[in-house]
């Protein structure tokens, strides 16, 4: 079996299997959803280290015809920039159904929407075709609205709702809904002008590689797959949606929201609307180099007046997509390398910081900030993981934060000077509220009010998600080059097309 089937099969039979079992064996349930996320990562890292990248392009292909009228097949397949993200979603979703041993109501519904929800983001990072990318987009963003409305948590503020979850799934749900409509509608005007007949991704990419689409049609489509996918990115001033929607979901949930889904716009950008409108991108991407400068600053600054940890790190992602977007703008080798590491290590990080105040949150039931401190003396090894984190988002050497956001500042200096100085400064934003957070938790004298039932991350069951996220941080900061190859070997060519075309 192909190995890009192997990882979408693994999470779809997983909630086949959940969708039989009985309610009152969650016990069997997890271990059902272990096992599926589990023969998922093994898949992930088979496909990525058997990437061929003296070949390069799309490898652990997969097709089978379906509407042969539309020029629709299940296609799959992964490239050196996919193969990456593929990796980084694997790890995700093994880690959060690890965290998620925490969910006692409704464990059967909430896995089988859980592997849904990985079902779908693999989906989107393997499929080849237009039609089943657009598919498993949806896919990827309808179970959202169940696991926060049902799952999820009000966000209060000093002890009053400051909004509830099923306000922060709404919205969500809205957001993301209208910003995949847009997207279809530049989807659909690219098919019918291009001429081809067909949603295959390859295909059309050979076809315009020939007869590329008018100059005034890219400058025309591109907008809409840029602020479509670029609300999921997401991108300002379309992420109001987002940082609620981390503080409202569960644990795991928030660590697949920040960690995975809100790469999906991103690599949306970069695969398809940059990929099939070269002439598009180099007219609007200069927008966008301007727009991610709000996205760093505008972020970092509401972060550092937050005083819940779930959206100090919620507007940290914000913030932190910027360097992303920022990567992929500057249509460099050396940028989008960097842009693409960055999804990885920002995945990872923030997935780490959500589970880590997913644990917080259930030992204290507070994630406010000032009712917190001194846990430190109470749950070490969560209090050094806390800070392991802080470092890793500050873009300390020796995480992959450090190598990626170094790539896309060198990448990016000839391009665009101005935005990459804020970045510079972005940096400096992030220390300081991460350096707060860290503070404000784990610092300071213990309080009483949290003596004799906190407890820590002690056996080494619990201790596995916060080990693999942070160990994979810091092989690939101590040694990227492997994982940078890779990726090199999509993000040069992408970058020859864009340059080529006339």
């Amino acid at each position: 079996m192909p190995l890009s089937l192997l990882i979408l099969l693994a999470p779809t039979i997983g909630a086949l299997l959940l969708s039989v079992m009985p309610e009152d064996r969650p016990a069997l349930i997890r271990r059902i959803a272990v096992a599926a996320t589990a023969i998922a990562l093994v898949g992930a890292l088979l496909a990525i280290t058997r990437y061929n990248t003296t070949i390069g392009g799309y490898q652990h292909e997969t097709m089978i015809p379906w509407i042969r009228a539309l020029g629709i097949g299940f296609h799959l397949g992964v490239d050196g920039i996919s193969v990456v993200l593929v990796l980084l979603h694997a790890i995700c979703a093994f880690t959060g159904v690890l965290i998620s041993y925490a969910i006692k109501q409704r464990v059967k519904e909430y896995y089988m929407f859980y592997l849904l929800l990985i079902t779908g983001v693999f989906g989107v990072f393997l499929s080849l075709d237009l039609f089943f990318f657009y598919f498993f987009y949806e896919m990827a963003v309808i179970p959202m609205y169940p696991l926060i409305g049902m799952w999820g948590s009000d966000v209060k503020e000093q002890g009053a709702v400051r909004f509830s979850k099923e306000y922060a799934a709404m919205k969500l749900t809205i957001y993301l809904t209208l910003g995949a409509v847009v997207a279809l509608t530049g989807l659909l005007w690219l098919y019918v002008t291009s001429g081809a007949k067909t949603f295959d991704l390859v295909e059309l990419q050979r076809h315009f590689s020939s007869a590329p689409l008018a100059p005034a049609l890219q400058r025309s489509i591109f907008p809409l797959l840029a602020i479509g996918f670029g609300v999921i990115a997401p991108m300002w001033p379309l992420h109001s949606w987002s940082p609620i929607g981390h503080a409202a979901a569960p644990s795991a949930v928030s660590m697949l929201h920040a960690g995975v889904l809100m790469k999906l716009g991103s690599y949306a950008i970069i695969r398809l609307a940059i990929g099939l409108l070269p002439l598009g991108a180099t007219t609007w991407l200069p927008w966008i180099a301007a727009i991610c400068v709000m996205n760093i600053i505008y972020g970092g600054f509401v972060a550092m007046a937050q005083k819940d940890l779930k959206l100090i790190i919620g507007y940290s992602s914000s913030s932190h997509m910027g360097y992303v977007l920022l990567g992929i703008a500057c249509l460099t080798p050396l940028a989008l390398n960097g842009a693409v590491l960055l999804m990885f290590a920002h995945g990872l990080m923030t997935a780490l910081a959500f589970a880590l105040v997913g644990h917080i949150y259930d030992q204290t039931h507070t994630r406010w900030l000032p009712d917190l401190g001194g846990l430190g003396h109470q749950v070490p090894f969560i209090a050094v993981c806390g800070v392991m984190a802080a470092m890793a988002s500050s873009g300390l050497p020796g995480f992959a934060n450090f190598v990626a956001e170094l790539l896309v500042f060198l990448g990016g200096w000839d391009e665009y000077r101005i935005p990459v100085i804020f970045g510079v400064f972005g940096v400096v934003i992030t220390a300081v509220y991460m350096l707060r957070f860290v503070r404000g938790t784990f610092f300071g004298p213990p309080k009483p009010v949290f003596a004799g039932h906190v407890r820590d991350a002690t056996t080494a069951f619990a201790r596995l998600p916060y080990v693999v996220l942070i160990a994979t941080l810091l092989v690939v900061g101590c040694w990227p080059q492997p994982i940078l190859r890779i990726i090199d070997t999509s993000s040069r060519a992408l970058i020859e097309q864009v340059l080529r075309t006339p």
